[in-house]
This record gives structure tokens, sequence and C-alpha cells, in this order.
């Protein structure tokens, strides 16, 4: 068996027997060679390995199979399947909100600026453009509001396991936002990454600039940060993973050994190679074939 199909359950309902059995089946109706169902995690996560099908299709056969079930599938090649670095995107993926939309409503400004994030993350203007209005907006703010910001930061369920876990088994892991450093350092530490990148958010005295530093970090940042940490590793691309929401995450998602859609906007989620939509963050520990007893947070 040169492939695996990973099943992973979202919240509310149990992976059953019965859905990796059905998904069985359905890869063997397109000719492939199933395995037997290995579970990772009792009722959360299961592996079919399989060979003789392409992986897109058998992808999609779990689809169709799963449709209307809140169970994940991706599928991938076995070789290089752990892998050893790890690239991701800061907001509304490691952690669960968007910083620069809860800076804004605290500033009284949400209205105007949650839409442009929208349309930013979902490929609809570019990212560079956009975080310039966003932050115009906020010109003459109390830089304070940050604290306000940080105090109700929430970290999305499976990212200390995530990285922790990846970490423990000689990985090395880097946050890389298009957010603001003010963020991304707290997050480093709270998660443990090895290392963060982002945005400087200019400040006069104690009042936002409305300006942000230059060079802007953006999509183009986000695929170089993944090769340059590739290369200095000496690293094939397939041993490293990639992880984000948003459009201006898809380039460093196209070019990982697997790069996953978390829980991402419409436009991302129809172009990337493998996506997340139901479970949490730990599902990329299962995608890496990792069981459930070996997964640490600390």
């Amino acid at each position: 068996m040169d492939s695996v199909l990973t099943l992973v359950a979202g919240p509310g309902r149990p992976l059953e027997s019965r859905d990796a059995t059905l998904v069985r089946y359905a890869l063997r109706d397109f000719g492939a060679t199933v395995g037997e169902p290995d579970w990772l995690a009792d009722a959360i996560a299961c592996d079919l390995r399989f060979a003789g099908v392409d992986i897109a299709v058998a992808q999609a056969a779990a689809f169709d199979v799963l449709d209307g079930l809140p169970v994940d599938a991706v599928a991938q090649p076995l070789l290089h399947r752990r892998k050893r670095l790890l690239i991701a995107d800061m907001d509304s993926t490691i952690v669960t909100g968007e910083t620069l939309d809860d800076l804004a409503g605290l500033a009284g400004v949400g209205d105007r600026v949650v839409p442009i994030t929208a349309a930013a993350m979902n490929g609809e203007i570019g990212f560079e453009e956009a975080l310039r209005q966003r932050v115009a907006l906020l010109e003459g703010h109390p830089v304070s509001l940050i604290d306000r910001v940080l105090a109700g930061m929430e970290i999305t369920d499976g990212a200390v396991q995530l990285v922790h876990t990846m970490r423990a088994h000689g990985a090395f892991c880097i946050l890389i936002s298009g957010g603001f450093t003010a963020f991304t350092e707290r997050v480093r530490r709270q998660v443990g990454f090895d290392l963060a990148e982002g945005n400087t958010l200019l400040v006069d005295g104690d009042r936002f600039a409305g300006s942000v530093g230059s060079p802007i970090l953006g999509k183009e940042r986000k695929l170089a940060a993944l090769e340059e940490h590739r290369i200095a590793r000496r690293l094939e691309a397939g041993e490293t993973l990639a992880v984000g929401d948003g459009a201006n995450d898809l380039p460093m998602l196209m070019a990982a050994g697997l790069g996953v859609a978390y829980h991402a906007k419409p436009s991302v989620r129809r172009q990337a190679r493998a996506r997340i939509d139901h479970a949490d963050l730990s599902a990329l520990l299962y995608l890496q074939g990792y069981r459930r007893a070996e997964f640490t947070a600390n």
C-alpha cells in the first residue's frame, strides 16, 4: 500500500465502523486495494491504507459516501507522512478569531473593517490593500486596545497538542501571520512555536498611527518562509505541513507536502488539496499517522 485515507470525526458525532466500511467499499468500487481500518483513536479517527487508485479519486469517493456527515477525509501518500516542518497561519487558524477585526470592534469601526477582512480572506481583494485600508481606520485609537484583545484571545482546540506533539518528534514549528507581532509573539509563547513572524502595527505615542510597517507580510512571504526553512533543514517538499484558512495562505498550502485548509473560506476550500471542515487542529496529527496515545501538550 502506498497511500492512506484518514477519516476524522468532528464534534458531536462519533466516527462509526460503518462509516469506515462504506468508504472502504467505495474505494474498492474504483478498483483500489484497501486494507482494514486502522483506528488511531476509538470513534474519532482511522486510517484506510490503499493502492491502485489516484489520491484525488479516493478522496472524492470518500466525500461522496460521507456527504452530510461531520467527518473529514484526507488522502495522501504514505511517503514522508510525518512532517518535519510546520508553517501555520494565526487568525482563524491557531486562534479562533480575527485579531484585527477584534481591535476594530473595540475601536468602534468593526462594521467597516469586518467586510474588508472577509473579502480579502476569500480572495476578492488583495491582502496588502485590504490590510492598509483596515489599519488606517484604527488611526488615533489607543494602543491599549491591544491588551484588551489579548485578554480575550482564544487558542483553537488542538493547537497546543499539534505543536507540542510535532516538536516532541523533531519537527520545527513556525507561526507566520499577516496579523501583528503584538499578537504573534504571545501566541508563539502560549502555543509553543519555535518561531513567529508577523506585521508591525505602527504607533504614535500611545495611539495607533493608522499605518503598518513595510514590507507587508502576505502570501509571498508565507510561501518564501516555507521554502527557506525547508531548504535550511534539507527537507523534501513532502516533509512539510502548512495550515491556514484564507486566500493569502493558498500559495503555501499548495507548495507544502500536506497543505490543509482549516475551516477555510469558500474559495480556499475549493482549491486546497486537503481540508478540515469539522474536526479541530488535532486532526492534523491524525493525518500524520499519530495515535491519540502519542499526543502531548507539554
